[in-house]
C-alpha cells in the first residue's frame, strides 16, 4: 500500500529483494545517492518475510519477481498474509517488463511497477513520489503516473 503520508528519502527503510548482485549493487548506491541509508538486501523469496520482520520498520519493498527459489508474487503473498506489512509498499522491479506482467503485477496486489534496466535518471524521482504516495507503473519506454 502506498504511503498516506509523505516519507523523505532520507527516513526511509527500505528491504531490496534482487538476486542479480549488478542489479542489488545498482540498487543501493542509488538508494544511497537519494539519502536512503536504512535498507537491507536480500537475494531469496525464502528469506524475504524472515529479513522483513527483523527490520525495525519497513516502508518500502523493491521486489524482483524472478528469485531462484520462488517468484516475487510468493514474496508478495507471504507479506501480505502477515499483518504487519499488510500495508507495506511493494514494488515489483524486473526485467520482464511488458504490460502482461504489469497487469499481473497489479492484479496480484503489487503497489507499482518498475522495469529493468532502471533508468538512472528517472529512478530517483520515481522512488520520491513512491515514497509521497503516487503509484507508478513504467514498463520502460512508457512510464504511467497513477
Amino acid at each position: 500500500m502506498l504511503p498516506k503520508e509523505p516519507i523523505n528519502p532520507e527516513e526511509a527503510h527500505v528491504l531490496i529483494v534482487e538476486d542479480h548482485i549488478q542489479s542489488a549493487v545498482l540498487l543501493s548506491r542509488m538508494l544511497d545517492f537519494m539519502g536512503v541509508h536504512r535498507y537491507e538486501r536480500n537475494a531469496s523469496r525464502n528469506h524475504t518475510l524472515e529479513l522483513a520482520k527483523n527490520m525495525s520498520k519497513l516502508d518500502l519493498v523493491l521486489m524482483d519477481l524472478h528469485l531462484p527459489d520462488g517468484s516475487g508474487f510468493d514474496a508478495l503473498d507471504e507479506l501480505r498474509n502477515n499483518p504487519r506489512f499488510v500495508h507495506t509498499c511493494v514494488i515489483a522491479v524486473t526485467s520482464d517488463n511488458n504490460p502482461v506482467t504489469m497487469e499481473k503485477a497489479r492484479t496480484a496486489g503489487f503497489d507499482g511497477f518498475l522495469a529493468k534496466p532502471i533508468d538512472l535518471d528517472k529512478f530517483p524521482e520515481q522512488i520520491t513520489d513512491i515514497l509521497h504516495g503516487k503509484a507508478i507503473w513504467d514498463v520502460g519506454d512508457e512510464i504511467n503516473l497513477v
